[in-house]
């Protein structure tokens, strides 16, 4: 990848480049990049090939700044069939977000047929004319299928990460889908007046790891009372699906529009 990456080492600290200017305040940082590290660090530091990362839940608290980042991390426990570790986002010295991240043993599926939802039959990526306005200035690269920012209905899209989330580690599989998960929040909770929620986390459950850097959303949930919003997307690649998304969001206050000009 040639684009600028999320973070560059220094030490034992990571170092935010401006590629991770988040949507809600140009001086703090995307929640996408910091679930990004937080799962690699996990990845990098706990994972194991016997293994899938099958659950990765961060809870985000605080707006990160372009302070250096530390993140610390703890083997919760280290079994034969699960394992659990936990990690934490420390910037400029204050914790501003928290991750579990669940390992399961690979195994064999048991005999016999499941319910399951019908195939996603949708276009290939590559059938779909690319979007220049979309992926945040080219944070991401995106192919819309169905739906859209502005509109009340269901959506479907394919999105690809385009840089590193840390200088000079190229992207595994986990760390892929990772950092694309904080997207379940814009595509359940946008509408026609626009985006008015801001998520404190996101939840990714995997059965299987992506096969390749295309991940498919299908917005499967949306409900919101009091200001409290719950989001679901189930997540596929292009050899089918691999699990879901989830997050919660808060209705954020937007600053008063401009009086009307009086010419």
């Amino acid at each position: 990848m040639s684009n600028e990456p999320f973070f560059r080492r220094d030490g034992d600290h990571y170092i935010p480049t401006p590629a991770g200017r988040g949507p809600w305040n140009p001086n703090s940082l995307h929640g996408r990049v910091i679930i990004g590290l937080l799962g690699q660090v996990l990845e990098e530091r706990h994972g194991d090939p016997a293994f899938i990362p099958a659950r990765l839940t961060v809870d985000m608290y605080r707006l990160p700044g372009f302070e250096p980042v530390e993140v610390t991390t703890r083997m919760v426990r280290e079994g034969g069939r699960i394992r659990v570790a936990d990690a934490e986002f420390i910037s400029g010295g204050v914790s501003m977000a928290r991750a579990t991240c669940q390992f399961l043993r690979r195994g064999d599926v048991p005999p016999g047929q499941v319910w399951r939802p019908q195939p996603w039959d949708v276009p290939a990526p590559q059938e779909i004319e690319p979007d220049e306005r979309s992926g945040m200035s080219g944070m991401w690269a995106m192919r819309n299928i169905s739906g859209g920012f502005g509109l009340a209905e269901q959506r479907r899209t394919w999105m690809s990460e385009v840089r590193e989330i840390v200088d000079g580690s190229p992207l595994t599989p986990f760390q892929r889908v990772a950092v694309a998960a904080d997207f379940v929040s814009p595509i359940a909770h946008v509408g026609d007046q626009g985006l008015g929620y801001i998520n404190s986390d996101v939840t990714l459950y995997l059965h299987r790891l992506p096969a390749a850097e295309w991940i498919g959303f299908e917005t499967t949930y949306h409900g919101a009372d009091e200001g409290v919003a719950v989001g679901e997307a189930r997540l596929y690649d292009e050899r089918g699906p691999i699990g879901i998304a989830s997050c919660v969001a808060l209705s954020q206050k937007r600053p008063p529009p401009p009086p009307p000009r009086k010419d």
